[in-house]
């Protein structure tokens, strides 16, 4: 009998609803103001942390523990202590602490449920665009508009199941990962990625059918965990750049269908 049948999708998916708005509503309370910026990267590059980034997580942890205290959380700001459980929350306070840095509303609050190791239910909480991207089961998925008033409140996600190689649109980033001399093995890469990466927000996109694929370097599981789940749900693939499960991190590729995704994967193997 399969694990899926002892999940309760619907207590999960009630859960985040609820918190999602919740997230938002703290958002405008008490975060909405001027904030300091600090890197927290001990070599040269940059990785900014906000006063934001903690009290959210705070927020998170604390509705987390209250009402699922055996279950263990990983935050990226206040890391993890084991416990015993098979489910194990994974929280970014902040996706795109950048934008949220300079104002660009693509930021989000990513947060996922693991079950035994997988990601099971996924929430992608956009504050500045009053939306939300949320599975209900393994299969089913929603965007939630919160400034919307009437029957286009919430609308079901799919990935867009007439896209083919010929007419694909791409969205990408290598994060600095990637040197100019690894990008020139890929010109053909280079050359489908005609949109940027907004974030999480390409992903929702991705979910809606606006986008046929993204691909990113260098993700942490906060990054993608939460994503996972709703982009299964709304059709689409998933896996690293040497085609392993997402769940990994490190460097994926979200396609719209089986066809799109290895033909890209193939493309990338000069860089791997």
């Amino acid at each position: 009998m399969s694990d899926k049948k002892f999940i309760n999708y619907r207590l999960y998916f009630n859960f985040l609803n609820s918190l999602a708005k919740d997230l938002t509503r703290f958002y405008y309370k008490k975060l909405n103001k001027p904030f300091k910026v600090i890197n927290k990267s001990k070599n040269k590059g940059y990785d900014p942390v906000t006063q934001a980034d903690k009290e959210f997580e705070k927020f998170i942890r604390a509705r987390i523990k209250k009402k699922f205290p055996k279950h263990e959380i990983i935050g990226e700001e206040f890391g993890h202590k084991k416990i015993k459980s098979d489910f194990t929350w994974v929280i970014d306070p902040i996706d795109g602490t950048r934008s949220f840095v300079i104002g660009n509303p693509t930021w989000s609050n990513l947060i996922a449920l693991n079950y035994k190791g997988n990601p099971i239910v996924g929430l992608a909480n956009f504050p500045r665009l009053s939306k939300y991207y949320l599975n209900y089961s393994n299969k089913t998925a929603y965007v939630f508009n919160i400034a919307c008033v009437g029957k286009n409140k919430k609308r079901k996600l799919s990935v867009n199941k007439k896209a083919t190689f010929k007419n694909i649109k791409v969205a990408g980033a290598f994060h600095g990962w990637l040197s100019l001399k690894k990008q020139s093995k890929i010109p053909k890469v280079l050359k489908l990625m005609q949109f940027p990466c907004f974030d999480a927000l390409s992903y929702a996109h991705f979910c809606e059918g606006k986008i046929d694929a993204v691909m990113q370097c260098q993700n942490k599981i906060w990054d993608v965990h939460a994503l996972i789940p709703i982009i299964s749900a709304s059709g689409g693939v998933a896996s690293t750049w040497n085609n392993k499960n997402a769940k990994y991190a490190g460097n994926v590729l979200f396609s719209a269908n089986k066809n799109i995704h290895k033909k890209i994967l193939k493309l990338l193997k000069p860089v791997l």
